[in-house]
């Protein structure tokens, strides 16, 4: 199969043949339709967050189930399915307590070191040497994914679209579910990008009264405004805690979304709040970035800093599945770009330079 290989020596993809891989006891084989382009990705890519290489990326992703290891008895061959980059191990002390998000194994073996749950990737070279897998690898034609992490996609659904659900959808979702909106509240989405637009799109379905977007692209402003953001705010040429006041009787927001991962929007995050108000910090930084907080302020008006990596793939990713069935989300409204799978790099490259509005997907082929 065709593969997009990540050496580790520079911030870049090439496509290459490896063989296809094998599903294990309780996996799914998946002949992948759409993978998503992700900042995190990008992240790897730069060395901003430490990860083994060789490796393949990908970890948005939708296709069709091509064949199922032992044991696997929720899934059938032919299934339409999306997963999460989460990728839960069913097992765990937090998996047992329905945090899975916090799922132990996910982060020991697979997010440092590139394997899967036995300790050992399922992709390798011709010659046998390895290949890490970051989530499952889902920049290739096949990867193998746990089944606990497989959800199937309703009749009628787009199954290319679905894709971007696995990352830029449900860290969204997870970001709103931390946030415990309520319908009076005023929020500000700091970055609109993939994650932002979500976060924009799941506000404005929830009824939230007040979204304001902030970013220094005017088309990802424009672009997050048609989702239901009902200000915008360039931070390139405004004052924005000035303007968010304004915006909000002098008061500030209840709660502001950090979506870039940068202690300068972090610090934006905090100082458009409202007293009592809380940050939900939401995009992922560089490994050992630091963010500075006002401790005074802090206590004395009762801010609160949450931190969010995801939703909680088995019970989120089906209700993610049902808005998107009842088309309260609309994911293919995020997308805007599609590249084929011998473009990856030119996608990750257009994402670095900051001109992918909204979402790309790179498509591998027909559903």
């Amino acid at each position: 199969m065709k593969a997009a290989v990540f050496e580790g020596d520079s911030p870049t993809l090439t496509v290459e043949e490896i063989p296809r891989p094998t599903p294990r006891r309780g996996e799914i084989l998946l002949k992948v339709t759409a993978c998503g382009v992700c900042h995190t990705d990008l992240h790897v890519l730069k060395s901003e967050v430490r990860f083994p290489a060789p490796a393949v990326l990908g970890h948005e992703v939708s296709g069709v189930v091509e064949a199922l290891g032992d044991g696997v008895d929720t899934l059938a061959v032919g299934d339409r399915v999306v997963c999460s980059f989460i990728m839960p191990c069913g097992e765990c002390r937090h998996c047992a307590r329905g945090m899975d998000d916090l799922c132990e194994k996910f982060f020991a073996h697979n997010r440092l070191n590139g394997t899967l749950y036995d300790g050992e990737t399922r992709l390798q070279r011709d010659d046998g040497s390895p290949l890490a897998m970051y989530s499952m690898g889902g920049l290739a034609e096949y990867c193998v994914v746990p089944a606990s992490d497989a959800f199937v996609v309703p009749d009628g659904v787009g199954l290319g679209e679905v894709s971007i659900l696995g990352c830029s959808s449900f860290t969204a979702l997870g970001a709103v579910n931390n946030a415990e909106l309520h319908l009076a509240d005023r929020i500000a989405v700091v970055a609109a990008g993939g994650v932002g637009s979500s976060i924009v799109q799941f506000a404005a379905a929830a009824g939230v009264a007040q979204i304001i977007a902030i970013d220094v692209n005017d088309d990802k402003l424009k672009a997050v405004a048609a989702l239901g953001a009902t200000h915008t705010v360039n931070s390139r040429d405004t004052d924005v805690v000035e303007e968010v006041r304004a915006l909000t009787d002098g008061h500030g927001v209840d709660v502001a979304f950090e979506a870039l991962g940068h202690p300068s929007t972090f610090a934006t995050a905090l100082d458009i709040l409202d007293d009592g108000g809380r940050a939900v910090v939401v995009g992922i930084a560089p490994a050992g970035s630091p963010g500075e907080i006002d401790l005074a302020r802090l206590v004395r008006r009762s801010l609160q800093i949450r931190g969010s990596y995801g939703a909680k793939a088995r019970r989120d990713m089906p209700a993610l599945l049902r808005m998107v069935a009842g088309g309260i989300v609309e994911p293919e409204r995020v997308i805007t770009r599609r590249y084929r799978l011998d473009q990856v790099d030119e996608a990750y490259q257009a994402l670095a330079r900051g001109e992918i509005v909204g979402r790309a997907i790179i498509e591998m082929g027909s559903e």
